[in-house]
């Protein structure tokens, strides 16, 4: 693999123990995967991030490039931790679990990553323009700089990420490369699609495609042009039921028209209402949820609103959880709708979702979901059941 010379002196040591350990760590990447090179990146996106999945072990590592001067060297945020940085007494998250946790993102604070903890960093700043190329690690954040920004990533694993970030390059291979970039799968969708549709959509397509990409027909004529919302709630399943990195979706996502060629001689695959509500049933394993989970990924602005407006004036008969960003819930905060929430009973949730937090821990049984990621994890990660639905049928309100 070819290394610049700045490169080599990083890989040789000259920049630090912390550059040197990150170098190798790219370049046994990229010899895994055939790169012919690096490329460099305009940001990061780390996941490792909750004590729940990295434990002591990767605390203690967290610890040793951080003590060893790591720093990165382009914009970089976190992936959500385990539990609310802020409110995690109020919330009830189990403190000997906190005291690691804390320890985890002081950590990474310290090699200069943003901690605003979150899978949905497109929501916070962390934005590449078209074409750029960045080293995202969350799933679903991979899918939707991938396929609606048109950024360039692989689905990195943590430390590659954290090494992308402090070397300011990743390995030239896979998703970087125009070739790697066209579709596999051609997904007519014959019915409209609305709310918790898009994740069932995503869980169903991501079964048939694997880690290969899908481009998207919409066909019915009812159906409006996806929205923000929308675009991560498919990305997110089709990541999480199958290894999909990248979509095309025809007159939405920006590298559609130079995908369309490619679906000529494609297999194609009909997703019917019939589809869709069959799969809807198969993401439940109960019926009511003790607690119920929105915000898998980070809920934007404008559905933590349609949650406020909702719950104006009314009492909640279950727990509520919508989880978010801070920054997100900072402008929540401003406009009145995490005061119009909380005085119903439920929480604005920051830093942490349902699948990395220790809810098994914390006396739920039940989880009631919108998201389909989050209905095929929470029995997986938690062994808790979940009922999937759409948020206004799983929210109970007092008489």
């Amino acid at each position: 693999m070819y290394l610049t010379r700045e490169e080599e002196k990083m890989y040789s040591g000259e920049y630090g123990p912390a550059v040197e350990k990150s170098m190798e760590i790219l370049v046994a990447l990229g010899d895994i995967y055939g790169a012919d090179g690096m490329v460099e990146i305009v940001s990061a996106q780390i996941s490792g991030v909750s004590y729940k999945t990295i434990g002591d072990a990767g605390l203690e590592y967290l610890e040793d490039l951080a003590g060893e001067g790591a720093q990165v060297v382009v914009p970089s945020t976190l992936n959500p931790a385990g539990v609310d940085l802020d409110q995690w007494k109020e919330l009830g998250f189990p403190a000997e679990f906190t005291k690691k946790q804390l320890l985890i993102v002081e950590a990474y604070r310290k090699m200069g990553i943003s901690t605003t903890c979150t899978c949905t960093p497109y929501l916070v700043g962390n934005v590449p323009p078209l074409g750029s190329h960045i080293a995202w690690s969350e799933s679903s954040a991979v899918c939707y700089g991938n396929s609606v920004l048109g950024a360039r990533t692989n689905r990195e694993g943590g430390p590659g990420a954290l090494s992308a970030a402090i070397c300011g390059r990743t390995p030239n291979y896979g998703y970087h490369l125009d070739e790697g970039r066209v579709p596999h799968l051609l997904v007519e969708v014959e019915t409209s699609l609305n709310g918790a549709d898009y994740g069932a959509l995503g869980y169903l397509v991501g079964k048939a495609v694997g880690n290969g990409i899908p481009y998207f027909k919409l066909v019915d004529e009812q159906q409006k042009k996806p929205q923000v919302n929308q675009l991560k709630a498919l990305g997110a399943a089709l990541a999480s039921s199958g290894a999909v990195a990248l979509f095309h979706m025809e007159n939405t996502t920006p590298e559609s028209p130079e995908a369309m060629p490619y679906t000529k001689n494609l297999e194609k695959l009909t997703v019917t209402r019939e589809d869709v509500d069959d799969t809807r049933g198969k993401l439940s394993t109960s019926q009511k949820p003790d607690l119920v989970c929105l915000g898998c990924p980070h809920a934007s602005l404008e559905e933590i609103k349609e949650v406020a407006l909702k719950l104006d004036g009314k009492k909640l008969a279950n727990q509520l959880w919508v989880c978010t960003s801070i920054s997100v819930k900072a402008a929540s905060d401003r406009m009145g709708y995490t005061r119009i929430i909380e005085e119903a009973g439920g929480h604005v949730v920051c830093d942490t979702c349902m699948v990395v937090a220790p809810i098994e821990y914390m006396g739920f049984k039940v989880i009631g979901v919108d998201s389909a990621k989050a209905a095929n994890y929470v029995p997986s990660m938690c062994g808790l059941d979940v009922v999937f639905d759409e948020w206004e049928n799983l929210i109970a309100i007092k008489k």
